[in-house]
């Protein structure tokens, strides 16, 4: 049976312009060009290495991974996903080490797709974590760090080191989802989805007074909660629980 041919894509800001090509000088703008061809306007000589900061088209067909190598800085949302045809001759860098990514220096715009798909299968849920539940929550954590900074560091230490009887440990479940995204090819996706996270507390804190031990707290929660999230249907609960870090949000049991 044939195999299925591979959907590429490329990820741009929401005006559509690939960023390597604006800061290159040559801004290549897909959201124009949708149905039609684009030949690179200043393709490299040496296949396929950088003779300047936009040498080539940069494309990816594990979504996952659209959303690395883009020039998007800072990392911000919404962006723009669009699903591209190679067209002539194709490379790669290392067919080996990179088995995801294609170079070209000619495309066809097919269409755009849901951005959300660059956060992983479950992106919508990593959006309505990072865009609805963070704000709402992270006033809370930064307010019990604050309110009593040595327990909370105490337990805090607990989480990552020790975890607790229902799920694993904090470090541990980050170790986990960081090798199961890199397994799935969406070691992007979850470093967007960490900026993100921390982004949502940024503003979430702007004008609150909170410490810095309560920031580093909060941005803590908050990355493990959008982490599990991404992962929601592949782990069970004793690894989510541990990313979200359950318990944390309840008092300490008295000793009686």
């Amino acid at each position: 049976m044939a195999r299925k041919p591979a959907t590429w894509h490329i990820a741009t800001p929401t005006d559509g312009i690939i960023e390597l090509s604006r800061a290159a000088g040559t801004p290549v703008n897909l959201a124009a060009s949708v149905g039609q061809v684009i030949d690179h306007p200043n393709p490299c000589a040496n296949k396929w290495f950088d003779e300047s900061a936009f040498s080539y088209f940069r494309m990816v067909k594990r979504v996952g991974e659209a959303l690395e190598d883009t020039g998007i800085w800072p990392i911000t949302w919404p962006v723009r996903l669009w699903i591209v045809e190679p067209l002539g001759e194709t490379g790669n860098w290392s067919p080996r080490y990179y088995p995801y990514r294609l170079l070209s220096h000619q495309i066809r715009v097919l269409e755009e797709t849901g951005a959300h798909r660059g956060l992983g299968p479950c992106g919508r849920d990593v959006l309505n974590v990072i865009q609805q539940e963070i704000p709402t929550r992270a006033a809370r954590w930064a307010a019990d760090w604050d309110a009593d900074p040595e327990g909370m560091r105490e337990r805090k230490w607990d989480w990552e080191q020790c975890g607790g009887r229902t799920c694993g440990s904090g470090r541990w479940a980050d170790s986990v989802a960081l090798a199961v995204s890199h397994n799935r090819r969406e070691s992007a996706a979850q470093t967007w989805i960490e900026h993100l996270a921390r982004g949502a507390v940024d503003q979430a804190l702007a004008d609150t007074g909170a410490s810095m031990g309560a920031y580093c707290y909060a941005y803590s929660r908050a990355t493990g909660s959008a982490v599990a999230a991404q992962h929601q249907a592949r782990f069970e609960p004793y690894v989510l629980d541990a990313l979200r870090g359950t318990g944390l949000d309840f008092p300490t049991p008295v000793a009686a």
